[in-house]
């Protein structure tokens, strides 16, 4: 049976705690494939910095050479909110029979009961949860302690990366190249500094 994970998020922009995090799965859960789903209008959050197309071109730079990774445009592509229920029903009808594991972080596993038809997608999927720093896997005091789920924890090492701290350093002026490859692929630094994403704003000089 096929073995499929789920991986979604803004990947605004991608780095390398979300490379060890998708490797660290496909290991652990012997997937035979992991698809990368950056987020369309992403529901619970502020809009992305960077274009759905930026971003797509990003994920694949960073996953260019392992054929079990897998870019998937499908919410980028997708009218209105970025629903990941949506998106598990309409994988599960193209790929009957399948096994499918959702991975997630530890803050988004205690706010799952918030998520469109939640019951429906632990119905669907298996939550591959990664803890942050050390920290318990934990949903006591929710809904979703209560509720039936398969679960599987993902041991990840402490990895203190964050696109917002990456954007941060580049809004200040850092060059892109200087984030690789300890935060961020070669490939993708480049594909920044190529395309002017999250620097400085450009001043241009008025006309007269």
């Amino acid at each position: 049976m096929t073995r499929i994970g789920l991986y979604g998020g803004s990947f605004d922009p991608v780095h390398n705690a979300h490379l060890a995090l998708a490797r660290t799965a496909l290991d652990h859960l012997q997937l035979d494939e992991l698809r990368w789903l950056p987020a369309g209008r992403a529901w619970q959050k502020q809009g992305a910095h960077a274009s759905g197309d930026d971003r797509a071109a990003m994920v694949a730079a960073a996953i260019d050479g392992e054929p079990r990774f897998v870019l998937d445009r499908q919410e980028l592509d997708r009218d209105g909110p970025s629903y990941t229920i949506d998106t598990v029903r309409a994988l599960q009808a193209q790929r009957p029979g399948a096994t499918w594991f959702l991975l997630i972080g530890q803050d988004q596993y205690r706010n799952l009961q918030s998520w469109k038809d939640w019951t429906a997608l632990l119905d669907a999927v298996t939550l591959a949860v990664a803890g942050r720093d050390d920290a318990a896997v934990d949903a006591s005091g929710t809904a979703l302690a209560t509720t039936p789920h398969r679960l599987v924890l993902l041991p990840m090492p402490a990895m203190p990366h964050s696109a917002s701290d990456i954007r941060a350093r580049l809004a200040e002026g850092a060059p892109p190249q200087t984030l690789a490859p300890s935060l961020v692929p070669p490939a993708v630094a480049s594909y920044i500094a190529r395309h002017h994403l999250y620097g400085p704003p450009r001043h241009t000089t008025p006309k007269n």
